[in-house]
């Protein structure tokens, strides 16, 4: 779905939302591409999941997060998922069967229903003792959340 089109009549709050974004990458030194687009990444959580169990969670995150936000790649689709996990050294065939069974469906629900009991609205949003910090954060934001400043 086009940006444009998900916040018709909003689309200051594009630029701002974007502004906003590439500055906190600037400064932690993060790669990343404005984006036009925005794709489901439900097939990616659930991939996710998968790679858990695989022992390669971290791994895959860090390389969904750069084809998505800077790569541009549509993680709804499955080759594409596909692709990312055997870019991580995970088999291609056992990436499309888990996301094509479903088998880690019920474990995203989980996630899901967690997310709605504890209210949250925004990703990222990040929980420490009750405070919150919605959307991508300084390192310095994350030290006020955990009190450190």
């Amino acid at each position: 779905m086009e940006l444009s089109e998900m916040f018709a009549g909003r689309e200051a709050m594009i630029a701002d939302m974007q502004a906003r974004l590439a500055q906190v990458a600037a400064a932690e030194g993060l790669p990343l591409m404005l984006r036009t687009r925005t794709y489901n990444s439900r097939r990616a959580q659930e991939l996710g999941k998968w790679a858990i169990s695989q022992g390669a969670g971290d791994l895959f995150h860090h390389a969904v997060y750069r084809a998505y936000f800077v790569d541009g790649v549509n993680i709804a689709l499955i080759d594409e998922l596909a692709a990312i996990a055997e870019s991580i050294g995970l088999p291609a065939d056992e990436a499309r069967k888990a996301i094509e069974t479903g088998s880690f469906a019920a474990a995203v629900d989980a996630d899901w229903q967690l997310s709605r009991e504890l209210r949250v609205t925004a990703v990222p949003t990040h929980l420490y003792e009750g405070k919150r910090l919605a959307g991508f954060a300084s390192y310095e934001d994350f030290e006020r959340l955990i009190g450190k400043r």
